[in-house]
């Protein structure tokens, strides 16, 4: 005992003796918990919110590729006001931190590469944001304690601005190291360029009704400068098979055992009657006929609670594996895209190009659901391996099903059925399918019945706390946006929604 008591007297001594060099200031701040993230850190932040915005479910529900049962109220319409302030928050405030950034560690990617990439991704959630809610704060956002209150752009200007950042993000990269934090294309450049002129193409035909010039510029543009050429070019979010990064509808379905979305009636109604080979991924056979029955879409609930639950067909234990795949843009959506403007005369190729690319574009689809991206019934990251067009052993339905009348390309009803076949592709990614039907009209969709008339939202309202923390600007926001009639609610028109 003595002996404790002389050592820790000497310590005391030692520490207190005149002179004493004084401990490092940083004594107490732990290694293992930084004050600040790199870049790539924030990068890979970023990009895992990608499915937290992708896998939303009230899209999906609007286009009736999926329905509720037992809770009915998003098909109904009651949910009015949805929230942004995650998205700024998280993801896009990750982002401008690297694009505001003074150092660039030469180890996390190049400089160059590491704004391009951070740009692009910011273009993306500004895009997927801006066409929920129509005008939103873009230019005067992200200021943190300079501006609490930024006001809200118009949406052709972001549009506008968006393709412009998208066109020079894909300039911006050179050939120096590749980001490092890259979930998407483990620093693939290249992958990048194509992701960025992607996204410019499906941005371009939003504006087919409201600006058809400068989306057929802009389109032209970036197919010149170079989009997805295969499967293997898609942006896929790959979940893992553990809790901390699982598929979210694993965890609610699987893990919760809560049954509340179904395939729609309506989208098992489509794809049955045409044998679609897709169909067996999307959707579980009816537990007591062994078949394809989707639930009724947007009944009341007492209605609701009258479908056998063994009668109706689940979610697809494929889609909604752990580590299932979020597909973020795909290839066989571009292949559509120019498809479309081939029709449209945005491109040169008419109707002979139309009809290569609109097959091929079916074929990649049916690949990435059917034959990539599922085998044995067990996800697998082969979804980012190109099909060998080599292989023609016809496993998976493709050739019986683009051998039907309705299927193969029919000029006169070329832009129905590239609609369509847009709808079914974009299974799982609800809110871009909303985006397509708002634009273009199809599918031709029934609003929930026996619901005093309200029609199908064309919008989702702005933050319920937003009128009282951000007011002046809110109000100027729904008085500028003129389709709104002075109102925050589902039914106003974003600028490119033009009837």
């Amino acid at each position: 005992m003595r002996t404790k008591l002389f050592i820790i007297a000497a310590f005391t001594a030692t520490i207190a003796a005149p002179g004493c060099k004084k401990f490092p200031s940083d004594i107490n701040v732990s290694p293992n918990n930084p004050t600040a993230a790199s870049n790539a850190q924030l990068l890979t932040s970023s990009i895992n919110y990608l499915p937290v915005v992708i896998e939303g479910i009230s899209g999906a529900l609007y286009t009736q590729q999926w329905a509720e049962k037992p809770y009915t109220d998003d098909s109904r319409y009651i949910s009015v006001n949805f929230d942004f302030y995650g998205i700024y928050a998280g993801p896009l405030e990750n982002l401008q931190t690297i694009i505001n950034g003074a150092t660039f560690n030469a180890n996390e990617g190049s400089k160059n590469n590491q704004l391009a990439a951070a740009r692009i991704l910011r273009a993306y959630f500004y895009w997927f944001m801006t066409d929920r809610w129509g005008d939103i704060p873009y230019s005067e956002a992200l200021k943190g304690k300079d501006n609490f209150a930024p006001k809200y752009d118009a949406q052709k200007d972001i549009y506008y601005d968006l393709l412009k950042e998208l066109k020079e993000a894909a300039a911006q990269i050179d050939d120096g190291n590749g980001v490092t934090g890259d979930l998407l294309y483990s620093g693939d450049m290249d992958k990048w360029k194509k992701f960025a002129n992607s996204m410019r193409v499906l941005m371009a035909l939003r504006l087919s009704k409201i600006d058809p010039d400068k989306g057929k510029t802009e389109l032209a543009d970036a197919v010149t400068g170079g989009v997805f050429m295969d499967n293997s070019d898609n942006a896929v979010f790959v979940h893992l098979a553990d809790p901390v990064n699982q598929n979210y509808w694993y965890y609610v379905a699987d893990v919760q055992n809560r049954q509340w979305y179904w395939i729609s009636k309506t989208l098992t109604d489509y794809m049955g009657s045409l044998q679609d080979p897709r169909l067996p991924i999307f959707a579980d056979p009816a537990p007591s006929t062994g078949g394809y029955a989707g639930v009724p879409y947007g009944l009341d609930g007492d209605s609701i609670a009258k479908i056998t639950t063994s009668k109706v067909s689940f979610m697809g234990e494929h889609v909604r594996a752990q580590n299932a795949p979020c597909f973020i843009i795909t290839y066989a959506e571009v292949l559509l895209a120019q498809a479309e403007a081939d029709k449209l005369g945005w491109l040169s190729g008419g109707d002979a190009d139309a009809a290569q690319k609109y097959k091929a574009s079916i074929e990649a689809s049916v690949r990435q659901w059917v034959r990539n991206s599922f085998k044995g019934g067990v996800v697998n990251d082969v979804e980012k391996t190109a099909y060998d067009p080599a292989d023609q052993g016809d496993t998976t339905g493709l050739g019986a099903y683009m051998a039907r009348p309705e299927v193969a390309y029919d000029p006169a009803n070329a832009l129905q059925q590239i609609a369509y076949q847009r709808w079914v592709h974009l299974y799982m990614n609800g809110y871009e399918a909303w985006a397509e039907w708002r634009r273009t009209g199809y599918p031709v969709l029934t609003p929930a019945p026996n619901n005093n008339n309200i029609p199908i939202p064309r919008r989702q309202g702005y933050p319920s706390s937003e009128p009282n923390i951000n007011t002046s600007n809110y109000k100027a926001a729904i008085q500028a946006q003129s389709s709104f009639g002075g109102k925050d609610d589902l039914n106003g028109r974003v600028w490119w929604d033009k009837p």
